[in-house]
């Protein structure tokens, strides 16, 4: 998998549970944040979408855990994309820093409404085409 974007962070205390370890929500956070930074950097703006009528929406999510984070543990979140019929796929990893072991796999089907329909969205599509990850699984 060709990595486009990656973005670090630090765990902060309350995102750990009563066993010390990172609430398995917050990892689906981390990766939404990574999502939509990595958006931002191409140009694309949600509000804008949205006022032309395009809703990109979370279809499906799966994330296979590895290893727990802890509070201030450092980590990058990498980020790969895929156009997979009318599918955006995101492929995330979540490594922990700095031996960077896997910490979490990510894969988040995304669609877009247009008008409230489902349908492609060229304009999206202009933008993440250069991006996509063209290689086979």
């Amino acid at each position: 998998m060709k990595y486009v974007y990656e973005l670090k962070f630090k765990v902060r205390d309350y995102e750990c549970d009563l066993e010390g370890i990172v609430n398995n929500a917050n990892y689906q956070h981390y990766m939404e944040h990574t999502r939509h930074e990595f958006l931002l950097t191409t140009g694309l703006s949600f509000a804008e979408m949205n006022a032309q009528g395009i809703v990109p929406v979370v279809a499906r999510i799966t994330i296979s855990y590895k290893l727990p984070l802890r509070s201030r543990d450092e980590f990058v979140c990498r980020l790969a994309v895929r156009k997979e019929g009318v599918r955006y796929v995101f492929y995330q990893d979540i490594l922990r820093l700095p031996d960077m072991k896997l910490v979490a796999r990510g894969k988040v089907d995304t669609v877009c409404l247009v008008d409230g329909r489902l349908q492609e969205c060229t304009a999206l599509e202009a933008m993440l085409e250069p991006y996509f990850d063209k290689e086979e699984e």
